[in-house]
């Protein structure tokens, strides 16, 4: 099935390249110019993938994945030219899964279109896989078939990353993961010292699952090292 694709970019030329590229890789391109638009779209519309620009009118990027993460928790690349970590941390600690920095190649844009949408579609359900699943650790019980967390009674909305990391954790409680081998293993791909993204990734984990993220009782920083799930 053709996956769908929101654009949300307000420089036409640059939303016409992206397009005609994603077109031309089989993908159906659905394009906003602004973030009142783009949430008129992705109401109306079932989408894989959501590539948005910070810079917005009427609605800017950042507003808009807020909105956006209180009904879905649909993958979200960040295209941007505000590119410095500070414009990062804000990016993916609102709720975006992946950052690429203006200006970027075509051939690297796609490459990371093909990624995450390859890394969401493996987390959805099919019929071959088993009907209930679930791992626990203390008061947290995650779901693989609903993709549900449940932190003390309370249902935790987690964005498609967090969902992957809590997973990773669970399935290796007391085992500790180096920042590069978190990259690896959600990310797919080779890491370049992105502690900027793993660190907000965690800090973001802890603020939902955690009743004193400053102090976290589940998911621990082991210094000089990682992270681990327990004790």
């Amino acid at each position: 099935m053709e996956k769908k694709i929101l654009l949300v970019e307000d420089d036409r030329e640059i939303n016409k390249l992206i397009t005609n590229q994603l077109e031309n890789e089989n993908y159906q391109v659905l394009t906003a110019f602004d973030g009142e638009e783009a949430i008129i779209l992705f109401e109306n519309h079932k989408v894989d993938l959501i590539l948005l620009d910070l810079m917005l009118p009427k609605l800017n990027g950042m507003d808009f994945l807020k909105r956006l993460r209180t009904m879905s928790s649909a993958p979200v690349m960040v295209i941007s030219a505000k590119g410095s970590d500070v414009d990062k941390a804000l990016g993916l600690g609102f709720g975006a899964d992946d950052y690429i920095s203006k200006p970027f190649s075509m051939i690297e844009l796609t490459a990371r279109v093909h990624a995450a949408i390859r890394r969401a579609t493996q987390y959805l359900p099919t019929e071959n896989k088993i009907p209930s699943t679930t791992l626990h650790y203390k008061e947290i019980s995650l779901d693989l078939t609903t993709f549900t967390v449940n932190v003390q009674g309370r249902i935790i909305q987690l964005t498609s990353k967090e969902f992957k990391i809590l997973k990773l954790f669970m399935m290796n409680q007391n085992r500790v993961f180096t920042k590069e081998q978190i990259y690896q293993f959600i990310w797919e791909d080779d890491y370049f010292g992105n502690e900027n993204v793993i660190n907000v990734h965690i800090r973001r984990l802890r603020e939902k699952i955690e009743i004193d993220p400053s102090n976290p009782q589940f998911i621990k920083t082991v210094w000089g090292i990682g992270y681990k799930l327990g004790d």
